[in-house]
């Protein structure tokens, strides 16, 4: 049994990650699983739904010509540095009663902006015949949920959820519970995968998990410069894919 986890690491992470599972080529997505966290939840979608030389195109496709004065650039990195220092300061479960607390209260885009932003950007909304999971936690009781096509959710719902970082963007509504940023719990949740043979963990932003039976792919020096310290930031997204698929390359597995 063979797993494949893609882990959380906002614009700079769906591209890095996208190049890095190009580089390695089509037979990487022949596992039992592909488990994906806030950005790897929606890389986990696209590669489901659509050939990988295609989902890598769509990564180093420029943005449309922007309207009214400008690129918008991404969240301020102080907003990041804020939900690290919260992850790195308390216990797990303090960590993320305190992520949903600033999830559930920070001022953001509205809640169906962000849903119809997420949907915007995946191939379909509809679920791959791949066995894909989007990692979300709920806010307000910190329980982890796994969603997959057998929940009966909205695609589109579980990957906006799983990608809510909190205080950036806005928490989704799911049966009525509110849910944030996979990345709450960790960074790739590879341990939700534990007991597959074999694990393959691909994370833009490495976390301490430590299973015996994963190989697992981080960014090499270049792809670090690539996705730089604010990985929300839109300008990270063609120069993180092609560092990506470069180390994808350079990795055997």
């Amino acid at each position: 049994m063979r797993a494949l986890v893609l882990g959380g690491g906002g614009i700079a992470g769906i591209a890095w990650e996208t190049g890095i599972l190009y580089g390695l080529g089509e037979s990487v997505l022949d596992a039992d699983i592909i488990v994906g966290t806030s950005a790897g939840s929606a890389v986990a979608a696209a590669v489901g739904q659509i050939p990988l030389a295609e989902a890598f195109e769509r990564q180093i496709a420029p943005d449309p010509e922007p309207t009214g004065g400008g690129r918008r650039p991404g969240p301020s990195i102080d907003k990041l540095m804020k939900i690290f220092g919260v992850l790195q300061a308390l216990p797990p479960e303090q960590a993320r009663r305190k992520l949903g607390e600033i999830a559930l209260t920070a001022e953001t885009m509205p809640e169906e902006i962000w849903v119809q932003a997420i949907g915007s950007v995946l191939p379909s909304a509809e679920w791959p015949s791949r066995n894909i999971g989007a990692v979300a936690v709920d806010a307000e009781s910190g329980e982890t949920h796994v969603f997959t096509r057998e929940s009966g959710v909205d695609l589109v719902l579980a990957v906006a959820a799983s990608c809510a970082v909190p205080g950036v963007y806005p928490p989704v509504t799911i049966d009525g519970r509110r849910y944030m940023d996979g990345g709450a719990r960790t960074t790739t949740n590879a341990d939700l995968v534990a007991e597959y043979d074999e694990i393959i963990v691909i994370a833009p932003i490495p976390d301490a998990l430590q299973l015996p039976n994963a190989l697992v792919i981080t960014p090499d020096a270049d792809s670090l410069a690539a996705m730089t310290m604010n990985v929300l930031d839109p300008a990270t997204r063609i120069p993180s894919a092609h560092a990506g698929l470069s180390q994808g390359k350079a990795t055997k597995i």
